[in-house]
C-alpha cells in the first residue's frame, strides 16, 4: 500500500473528530472537561479500600435481596414513602401532628392511667376466679350461678355498660343502634 493512500476507515475516523471539533463550543467542552474530573474522582474514590469494601458488601446485600424477593419490597416501600410524600401537603401534615398531639394528650391522663391499671387487676382476678373448678358443671351449675346476686348484678352492669357505650358510638358517629336497650 502506497504511504500516500489513508484506509478509508481511518479517513472516516479523522472526519468524524474534525466534525466534532467544529461543532464543540467553550461551553460544552467545559461540561466535558467537569465530568471527565468528577468520573476521575469516583474512581479514586473507588480505589479506597473502605469504600471498596462497602461496595462490595452493598452489591452482595442487593444480590441476596434480590434473591430472596426483598429488593422489590424495598422498591414498593420507596414508592410508598415517595408517593406519601408528594401527595402531603402542609395543612394534611399540620393535622396529623395535631390528631398525634391531641391522642397524646388523651391517652396519657391520670384517670386513664388508673382506670387501665384498675381494668387489668380485675381482669387478673377474673382469670384466677374462672381457673377454679365450678363446684357443680353443666346446666344445673349455670341455672345456680345465674340465681346468684354478685352474678345478676354483674350481668346487668355488664348490659347497662354495653348500651351506654352504644349509645355513646352513635353520638360520635360510629354507628347506629339497632334494636331497643
Amino acid at each position: 500500500m502506497p504511504d500516500d493512500v489513508t484506509p478509508p476507515a481511518i479517513d472516516e475516523l479523522a472526519q468524524l473528530v474534525q466534525g466534532a471539533r467544529n461543532a464543540l463550543c467553550d461551553s460544552m467542552v467545559e461540561r466535558l472537561a467537569v465530568t471527565a474530573g468528577n468520573g476521575l474522582e469516583v474512581l479514586d474514590k473507588l480505589n479506597d479500600p473502605d469504600v471498596r469494601a462497602g461496595i462490595a458488601t452493598l452489591l452482595d446485600g442487593i444480590g441476596a435481596m434480590q434473591r430472596n424477593g426483598a429488593l422489590e419490597t424495598v422498591m414498593d416501600m420507596v414508592q410508598l414513602i415517595h408517593g406519601a410524600r408528594r401527595a402531603a401537603c402542609d395543612s394534611m401534615i399540620d393535622r396529623a401532628f395535631s390528631f398525634i398531639e391531641h391522642m397524646a394528650n388523651n391517652l396519657g391522663t391520670e384517670d386513664l392511667a388508673t382506670l387501665a391499671h384498675e381494668a387489668k387487676g380485675a381482669m387478673e382476678d377474673a382469670i384466677a376466679e374462672c381457673s377454679i373448678p365450678a363446684s357443680s358443671p353443666g346446666l344445673i351449675g349455670t341455672v345456680k350461678m345465674l340465681s346468684k346476686p354478685e352474678t345478676q348484678e354483674s350481668l346487668r352492669f355488664m348490659l347497662s355498660f354495653s348500651c351506654a357505650l352504644r349509645r355513646r358510638a352513635v353520638v360520635i358517629g360510629k354507628g347506629a343502634p339497632t334494636g331497643h336497650g
